[in-house]
């Protein structure tokens, strides 16, 4: 596996939309070939040179892809994060993998001071965007995870990890692309990007900031370096208006209510795709203000779109200027 050569901190959907990161035009050609397919209720593209044999790679990532959702989609009644969800307090739940995120799903909530909350799953469901419908009130500081277990305090605590699941499968599957002996390739699942290598025309891998404010003009366009992924999380999907109101996906375990206020989205770019998933949620609920004092404080290659008199600003933290083109 080829190192990231972007290294923005060194600190310690599955179901769900909320990327808005899109391929420029110019990242096609006749020196591209494309694969796609679905999986976890969005889809996945693989980007690499015309040369390589990619039609080969399908039945690897998608049986993946498909191993990946019956462990962490909560959308599944037979699913193993549904099975956590269901048990109590004196029946753990011994799975490598769900530890695993589990673990970096908590490191990102104590470090966000729970702005990143995986046991917000009834809220959630609650404002219309998710399949938790039974569970009490959140609280990640009743979950702990070692490397095989996972454990909860009270028996209606829930596990919801499409905040990070989604980078997590990221960087799965583009290991195992690696892996099958393809080294240079851009890999998007729901919007997320991941890349290896180079493009073809000898330079990094390009994605933009989709935008559909026209006020702030061209896209931003991020080059990822080989290893860099990027995620972001925003207002642009998965939200709806109600009353003049648009209600976010996202949840504010503060408040139990839906983000609101004057951020529309945020991109983060980091080492790998679980944490660029998990810390563009984390900054997306913290909010306008306190969004970007906590991507400073922790060096977070962040990129922000702010409403401001009905215009959109950014706002630019940490190393992203170094990607930003």
């Amino acid at each position: 596996m080829q190192k990231s050569t972007f290294q923005p901190s060194r600190r310690s959907a599955l179901g769900l939309l909320g990327a808005t990161l899109i391929l420029p035009r110019a990242a096609f050609g006749a020196e591209i070939a494309t694969l796609s397919g679905h999986a976890f209720g969005t889809t996945w593209r693989l980007v690499t040179a015309s040369d390589v044999d990619i039609a080969r790679l399908r039945p690897m990532i998608e049986h993946l892809f498909g191993e990946v959702d019956r462990v962490f989609s909560p959308w599944r009644a037979d699913s193993i994060i549904a099975r956590f969800n269901a048990s109590s307090t004196e029946a753990p739940i011994s799975n490598a993998e769900l530890a695993n995120v589990t673990e970096a799903a908590l490191t990102i909530a104590r470090q966000s001071d729970g702005a990143f909350d995986p046991t917000v799953g009834p809220l959630v469901a609650r404002w219309g965007f998710g399949p938790i419908h039974e569970g009490g009130a959140p609280d990640w500081r009743g979950l702990s995870a070692d490397a095989e277990m996972i454990r909860k305090t009270r028996d209606d605590l829930t596990l919801d990890l499409c905040g990070i699941a989604k980078g997590w499968a990221l960087d799965r599957a583009a290991d195992r692309i690696e892996e099958a002996g393809v080294s240079s390739f851009l890999l998007e699942v729901g919007g997320e990007f991941i890349a290896r290598g180079q493009h073809p025309n000898a330079r990094d891998w390009r994605v933009a900031i989709d935008t559909p404010d026209a006020s702030v003009g061209a896209s931003p366009t991020i080059r990822l370096p080989s290893g860099a992924a990027v995620a972001t999380s925003g207002l642009w999907t998965q939200s709806y208006r109600l009353d003049d109101r648009l209600y976010s996906h996202i949840i504010h375990t503060g408040t139990a209510a839906p983000v609101s206020g004057a951020l529309r989205s945020v991109t983060v770019v980091a080492e790998n795709a679980m944490s660029a998933d998990g810390w563009a949620t984390a900054l997306c609920a913290a909010g306008a203000e306190a969004g970007p004092d906590l991507a400073t404080s922790m060096n977070l290659a962040a990129f922000f779109l702010i409403e401001d008199g009905g215009v959109l600003r950014s706002v630019e933290t940490g190393p992203i200027h170094e990607v930003l083109l």
